[in-house]
């Protein structure tokens, strides 16, 4: 089911273009995350917040009764997983439509760098239940091996490194920079792992908003100056690759 609600003026749109790639080529986040979150609160009712391409709001439906997934863009709420459980709406994380008082969790997946923090948490809330859970996560650059990693990096820093919004910053202090209100939680580690060829990197990298960004402002794709070399580095067969994440999870 889809509501569409105005995302409001200020909402900065990285990824409404990218969003059947995105659907296609971001990493899946660990089953064990959402039974970790599950068994913070009660079940009744999660608000996914920027839920992208519906992936947490799809695992979030196995613990709850039911999942509001809320996205400001239309483009990547078209583009997210059905699920009979959970409610897709258009709507910018400050203000969700949710009714006061009825979230038992509230999530934000690799998105809470993009808000107006003190507008989002006054909606959290007021939208959670008392003693709801707030939980937000974050992942950085991925693992794969020694020589992957330095193709990558280098793709990441020196070539579309002036590219990327300066809200990114967040994202490598891995949320160390935000000050969450309520009684913070301690989270265990998590990590997403995928087994990927060389192409599925490249479909993953391309996906990255400062590469669009690139290919928007300098007409040619940034990834194509190092496939040959991450290529080479990756070999023919099938790679781990890890992404280490950091959860913040608040009670409110």
């Amino acid at each position: 089911m889809q509501h569409v609600v105005s995302a409001g003026p200020e909402f900065k749109d990285h990824f409404s273009a990218l969003a059947e790639g995105y659907a296609r080529h971001r990493p899946n986040y660990p089953r064990e995350l959402f039974a970790y979150l599950a068994s913070l609160s009660g079940r009744r009712l999660a608000w996914d917040c920027a839920t992208g391409n519906g992936q947490a709001a799809v695992a979030l439906a196995e613990h709850f009764d039911r999942v509001v997934a809320t996205d400001a863009s239309q483009a990547q709420i078209n583009a997210a997983d059905d699920h009979p459980s959970v409610s897709y709406r258009v709507a910018a994380a400050e203000e969700s439509g949710l009714q006061n008082d009825s979230a038992d969790l509230v999530t934000v997946g690799q998105a809470l760098h993009w808000f107006d923090t003190g507008r989002f948490f006054a909606e959290a809330s007021r939208v959670l239940v008392a003693n709801g859970v707030l939980a937000a996560w974050c992942y950085e650059l991925c693992n794969v091996s020694t020589d992957c990693d330095r193709v990558v990096a280098g793709l990441y820093t020196d070539i579309v490194g002036p590219f990327w919004p300066a809200e990114r910053r967040l994202i490598e202090e891995r949320y160390a920079g935000i000050v969450f209100p309520g009684d913070e939680l301690l989270a265990p580690e998590f990590e997403m792992q995928a087994r990927w060829t060389v192409d599925d990197m490249l479909g993953y990298l391309r996906t990255w908003s400062a590469c669009r960004r690139y290919r928007r402002e300098r007409g040619d794709d940034p990834v194509g100056l190092i496939e040959d070399e991450l290529r080479r580095a990756w070999g023919t067969v099938p790679q781990t690759v890890r992404w280490p994440m950091t959860v913040r999870a608040t009670r409110l």
